[in-house]
């Protein structure tokens, strides 16, 4: 249980919890409510969720009906992909304020560096216009930490060239069989923390024979298996799942996978090449 509020160190030096709760595709109303409440019940402290999830409110909800005080939660929301003009940051983020009944952002991010209309056609002076915005928003304290999410080693190297505050942290599908070497190489020498959404490989991993025969070793179910991996890995995972077994079973990390076997699960072939990969590799 402790793994879930031991903290990695972002580089502004604002802890994060090393697990966060994932928010992806859970519908607004009772499914996010109760999804985060129980969360939040069984040891989460860490939320993540974005504009774009169109689940904010009750995200909020659970938050103040957990009764958690606010200075032990970290509260993650993201901008809408769409969206790279700075007035535009600054009108997404008063509506993600306002639907999250907040007092501040832990954690602010860029959603992707191109429309979702346009994957990967990426919008350089978009995106620098839109991170001005973003370092506002940091420099008022209503936000504690900014970063990105889905960017590449281009897009961040773009914006390294106007920033006054770097990016903290990128978002990245990352799991198993795909961990994205390059994004995840760069992002690290440049003091940026790696956070991984699906990183069950949206349940295809659960599949995994390998994985299977890994997991009984050491008597885990795989989903922690797949958890444990990528905090050794010193990224940090965003298990999402909306029963309150799964939720709590996602809590027990507290094993070592050896270095061996970090290997082996290093060297996976992708479980899941089938789905949609976003364009993060360059």
């Amino acid at each position: 249980m402790a793994v879930l509020t031991d903290p990695f160190m972002l580089s502004n030096g604002h802890q994060i919890p090393k697990v966060g709760f994932g928010t992806w595709q859970i519908p607004d109303g009772d499914a996010a409510y109760q999804a985060v409440s129980n969360a939040l019940s069984v040891g989460y402290r860490h939320i993540d969720t974005a504009r774009n999830y169109q689940n904010e409110a009750s995200v909020g909800r659970a938050i103040h009906d957990a009764k958690v005080d606010r200075k032990d939660l970290f509260v993650t929301s993201k901008l809408p992909a769409d969206i790279k003009t700075y007035d535009g940051v600054m009108a997404s983020f008063e509506e993600t304020f306002t639907a999250l009944d907040v007092d501040y952002l832990d954690l602010y991010l860029i959603h992707a560096p191109w429309p979702w209309s346009k994957i990967g056609q990426s919008d350089d002076e978009g995106n620098i216009e839109a991170w001005y915005a973003m370092e506002a928003l940091y420099q008022s304290g209503r936000v504690k930490a900014i970063g990105v999410s889905n960017f590449n080693v281009h897009d961040l190297e773009n914006l390294f060239t106007k920033a006054t505050v770097k990016p903290m942290v990128d978002q990245i599908q990352y799991y198993v069989g795909f961990t994205e070497p390059k994004i995840t190489t760069f992002a690290k020498d440049n003091d940026l923390l790696v956070e991984a959404y699906s990183p069950l490989a949206t349940g295809d991993l659960l599949k995994n024979e390998m994985a299977i025969t890994m997991a009984q070793k050491y008597g885990v179910s795989v989903a922690q298996l797949a958890l444990r991996f990528c905090i050794q890995n010193e990224v940090l995972p965003l298990p999402k799942a909306t029963s309150l077994a799964h939720i709590e079973a996602n809590t027990e990390l507290d094993f070592e996978i050896q270095p061996a076997d970090m290997l082996t699960l290093n060297q996976f072939a992708d479980p899941a090449p089938q789905h949609f990969h976003n364009e993060t590799q360059g």
